[in-house]
């Protein structure tokens, strides 16, 4: 509601300043685990105003929706837009100045407004809309039609990987590499950014516009290029399949200002403008052609005016001009980074060294033990949990308590024949609707690794949903609580408990919570992960895997983890094996 207020404050021409105000509040409130229904129900203003970033007055606007359910602001501002218009938002491409313009010049109110006026020609009426900017509105109105909208992370990294390889490989290519949202590591991405540095710029468009599942070729400009990719999608198990295709950017920029570039094209826009402001304060000017000393009394852009950089090459030397520590692109949102004096040493993929979280052909799982443990080993894991499902999961396998018993004994023996690697026998054990667990205690106790998830009732209650995993949480024999929310990325959004009280809990009893690194779970999320991290939680990054390709999954499991600030320290599967094992036994 306050993302959408901003845009409708922006769309009736209001003041910039409340614009930017709700939008601030909307991302506040979207990255908070703190209860705000709760807070705001019990007219508590003060515990409100005492969260970062919620002033006075969008706290007398969430008592107001908490206690009445609806809000006049919003209430007002949406009598005064067409319904129709909010969808023209939505389109690929369009801002609120381009669709307010429309509004008010051609009386488009709604998306078949807005093709009507393309049908007839009249567009071109409007200021600064020439014909290849009407056919590529046409074009987004027709993808966004056709595309489940944004693209899962897992799917956007194998279309950028692709990219970069192939670009890398072009004649005249000095440097390449994949940047926006993406490099941030967020869970959804809108369009793909890539980057090259190159001699032959012609040569790398040439390559662009002709790769293999080039669907459309949008813009072939000097420093800009754009495509529509078909989308090879591996997901159908998952039912990921909704998008069909992409739309990648290639920009071509100087090899001299490649930091400078990278750093802009990767954003985030909040973090960007955050720096720029910094700049400004010490009498220069960044862009994404570099950092160069200005005073601001010639409004020519100091790459027009000649002047040299005082820092382009790396990202890394324009913050040290800057004067603040190198920011990982993971935690470039905005998020109080810039207050740091020091960065956080984020965990990397080279540090995890265990998988606790897996399934075998025992449940839903693809591969055998020796398989999986193989697989494992070739990472350099020294310790692979088999956790199969458990009995309640019946669609996925699961095992009555003979079943598991036989398997355990399967999983040791397995064990004791795998040199290089510790095979321990464990349970992804169902944690029931009313916060009991699958198996009783005497079965859980012969297990060395608990994994406990909810998989059933996932829309309880927030109060509910609490109590269920308070409850999952305090038995003595779970290590880990797996994917906590149960939510599937932009599918269903899962529990939604009181992540403070669930943090609090979990630091009691020694219990370590889950980031799963299936791209369609990162559960946790990452403002989870960041407050869990703050609280003095643990950690564990798991590939939950059934398939041999789920292990590289845990790159976004990683990606997720860094978004959270999450250190090595604070992470379990990074653990040496001794400190490891020792922590799972002290639960037996």
């Amino acid at each position: 509601m306050f993302n959408e207020m901003s845009q409708m404050i922006e769309l009736l021409g209001g003041d910039r300043f409340r614009v930017n105000a709700h939008a601030k509040a909307a991302r506040v409130l979207k990255d908070t685990t703190a209860d705000i229904e709760a807070l705001a129900s019990d007219g508590d203003t003060k515990a409100l105003i005492a969260l970062e970033g919620i002033g006075k007055g969008t706290a007398s606007k969430l008592i107001e929706l908490a206690q009445h359910g609806n809000m006049s602001e919003y209430d007002e501002l949406r009598d005064q837009i067409p319904k129709g218009l909010m969808e023209v938002l939505e389109i690929p491409g369009l801002g609120p100045k381009t669709v307010k313009l429309m509004w008010d010049e051609k009386n488009v109110e709604s998306i078949e407004d807005l093709l009507n006026i393309i049908e007839d020609g009249s567009i071109l009426e409007l200021p600064r809309m020439g014909q290849k900017t009407v056919d590529n509105i046409k074009e987004s109105i027709e993808f966004m039609a056709q595309s489940g909208g944004r693209l899962h992370i897992g799917i956007a990294q194998g279309v950028a990987d692709r990219f970069v390889e192939m670009m890398s490989a072009v004649k005249g290519t000095k440097q390449c590499a994949f940047a926006g949202s993406l490099r941030r590591g967020k869970e959804t991405i809108g369009d793909i950014d890539i980057l090259i540095a190159t001699s032959d710029p012609e040569a790398a468009r040439e390559a662009f516009t002709h790769a293999k599942g080039v669907i459309k070729v949008l813009a072939s400009g000097e420093k800009k290029s754009s495509i529509r990719v078909a989308i090879e999608d591996e997901s159908s198990r998952w039912g990921a399949e909704d998008n069909t295709a992409v739309q990648v950017d290639l920009r071509i920029v100087d090899e001299s200002a490649w930091g400078a570039a990278l750093m802009y094209f990767t954003g985030s826009k909040e973090h960007n403008v955050r720096l720029r402001e910094r700049a400004i304060k010490q009498g220069m000017t960044l862009n994404e052609y570099g950092l160069f000393k200005d005073d601001g009394t010639d409004k020519t852009p100091p790459q027009e005016r000649g002047d040299k950089p005082l820092a382009c090459k790396t990202e890394e030397a324009i913050y040290t001009k800057l004067g603040v520590p190198y920011y990982p692109p993971t935690i470039r949102e905005d998020r109080g980074e810039l207050d740091l004096e020091e960065t956080p040493d984020l965990i990397s993929v080279e540090d995890i060294k265990a998988e606790l979280h897996s399934h075998t052909t025992a449940s839903d799982g693809k591969m055998s033990i020796e398989e999986s443990a193989g697989i494992a080993k070739s990472r350099g894991f020294h310790t692979l949990a088999i956790t199969d499902h458990s009995q309640s999961s019946a669609v996925a396998g699961g095992l009555e308590p003979e079943r598991l018993r036989k398997h355990i004994k399967a999983i040791r023996e397995a064990d004791e024949q795998t040199n290089g690697i510790s095979i321990l026998a464990g349970s992804e054990v169902d944690i029931l609707v009313d916060g009991a667990l699958d198996y009783d205690d005497d079965l859980l106790a012969e297990l060395d690794v608990v994994v406990a998830s909810p998989h059933a009732g996932l829309r309880a209650k927030p109060k509910q949903a609490t109590k269920r995993l308070l409850k999952a949480i305090e038995h003595p024999l779970v290590h880990i609580i797996g994917h906590p929310t149960g939510r599937l990325i932009e599918r269903r959004p899962g529990l939604e408990p009181d992540l403070n009280e669930i943090f609090a809990a979990a630091i009691e009893h020694d219990v370590a919570l889950e980031i799963n690194s299936h791209w369609m779970r990162l559960d946790l999320r990452d403002t989870h992960v960041r407050a869990a991290v703050e609280a003095g939680c643990k950690i564990a990054i798991d590939c939950d895997v059934h398939h041999a390709d789920d292990y590289g999954n845990i790159r976004f499991g990683v990606l997720t983890g860094q978004r959270g600030w999450l250190t090595k320290d604070r992470c379990i599967n990074t653990w040496s094996k001794q400190k490891l094992h020792k922590w799972l036994r002290s639960k037996r």
